[in-house]
């Protein structure tokens, strides 16, 4: 029986498996859209969908609730700022899991973490102001 089998262990410690989950959001935070394996797309999903229900709320508890579960401050202000104003009007769903296909090197299940509504111009949005300062710096 499943009793008690709350969560997907991926074959990784604890410790593992909080600090990858806090490293993906971080990411589907800034990028608004990753791809990784299907597992972890759909745990993910779980823990990313908590995360903006409780920015939605915006008050301070909130915000040190998220902060012990995020790695940096820019992944929280956007978080708080941007998403959680956003979907503050939505009963739920924020993330949605696309499947997209199998990975080359072992034929993993890969999918395609992305947030409904999201904004197109986030992903890659840090690497091209990198990419205009040093444009700036070397003209």
């Amino acid at each position: 029986m499943r009793h008690a089998r709350g969560y997907r262990r991926l074959n990784r410690t604890h410790e593992h498996r909080s600090a990858m989950f806090a490293n993906m959001a971080g990411s589907l935070i800034e990028h608004e859209q990753i791809k990784t394996t299907l597992p972890k797309a759909k745990e993910l999903r779980r823990i990313v969908e908590k995360m903006v229900t409780l920015a939605g709320r915006g008050d301070l508890h909130a915000r040190r609730l998220l902060r012990s579960r995020l790695k940096e401050d820019r992944h929280l202000a956007k978080l708080m700022d941007v998403l959680g104003p956003r979907y503050k009007e939505r009963p739920g769903g924020y993330v949605r899991v696309l499947k997209a296909g199998f990975r080359y090197g072992d034929m993993a299940p890969m999918a395609i973490v992305e947030f409904v509504d999201r904004d197109v111009d986030a992903k890659g949005a840090a690497d091209r102001a990198r990419l205009e300062a040093e444009e700036v710096e070397l003209g």
